[in-house]
């Protein structure tokens, strides 16, 4: 029951990391390897800013801001400008984004980890008969909280029916008066915001370091492929299971497995169904 808890609720900061990526892909056609660091500065701002005594509300909200700065930043200096090139030379530019802020990190955090109290009380919580940290439930509450806002702004707000429009189809969303390059924008900067709250939450159980982003963001690639590059849902489904995997395999067989599985399960998916467990319709070119 522990390893059930513990596992959904680490998958869930997977599942936003995924998410992110998933969103970037299916309204750019580009898969962003940069996500990771996205989560990378989230966690390490705000544990650098609660380590020098602000608030946590503060330093969430100045982590996010930054951090969905970057974002904005990534797609109008780095793919924007290249919008004209192939997918796979895109992919390759946000290899450069990662590495480039991974060495940012470094010059400004610097190679030491930076660590955040809990958000809530430092009792756990008992459940059943089990007992789980209290940040645990922060990470599953705050997720779903997201995931609940982010369904309503995709499917109850203009800006969100024109975004999907332009990932179902780019030319037809450009006929109607919907600017792929704006919706492009839009979701560069809701991806980092997303991999800043999950920096956020994580940040008291995993301190971050410079390097954190590179793990996070295999992990959240690996999610969204294993759920479907092209269905969100599917990148949340991706997140949990690898949350049981490495939580399960933690528990019974050592630590020192959970990355093979995890990567294992991922080779398995693409062998046996390479469009992910909950693929849903054909790709199309993206601007």
């Amino acid at each position: 029951m522990a390893e059930l808890i513990t596992g959904l609720a680490i998958g869930t900061t997977y599942a936003m990391v995924g998410l992110g990526i998933a969103l970037i892909f299916q309204v750019t056609g580009v898969i962003n390897f940069a996500q990771g660091d996205f989560v990378a500065v989230g966690g390490l701002l705000f544990a650098v800013l609660r380590e020098a005594g602000f608030a946590a509300l503060t330093a969430a909200v100045l982590s996010l801001a930054v951090t969905a700065a970057i974002g904005a930043l990534t797609y109008l200096l780095v793919i924007l400008p290249a919008r004209r090139a192939g997918h796979d030379q895109l992919m390759i530019l946000t290899i450069g984004v990662s590495i480039v802020l991974q060495g940012g990190a470094l010059l400004v955090f610097g190679a030491d980890s930076h660590f955040a109290p809990a958000f809530g009380p430092e009792r756990p919580l008992h459940l059943a008969t089990v007992a789980v940290p209290s940040q645990y439930a922060w990470c599953a509450g705050v997720t779903v909280v997201v995931m609940a806002l982010l369904w309503f702004f995709l499917t109850r707000t203009a800006t969100g029916t024109a975004m999907r429009a332009s990932a179902m189809d780019p030319q037809a969303a450009r006929l109607t008066g919907v600017s792929p390059q704006r919706m492009g924008l839009i979701v560069f900067v809701l991806a980092a915001a997303l991999a800043a709250i999950a920096g956020t939450v994580l940040a008291p159980l995993q301190p971050p370091d410079a390097m954190t982003g590179v793990a996070l963001g295999l992990k959240g690639f690996t999610a969204a492929v294993i759920g479907g590059l092209a269905s969100p849902a599917g990148a949340v489904a991706g997140g949990l299971v690898i949350g049981l995997v490495e939580t399960y395999a933690t528990g019974y067989l050592s630590s020192e497995y959970k990355d093979t599985l995890t990567f294992g399960l991922l080779l398995l998916v693409l062998l046996i169904r390479p469009g992910g467990l909950l693929r849903r319709g054909a790709d199309v070119d993206r601007v």
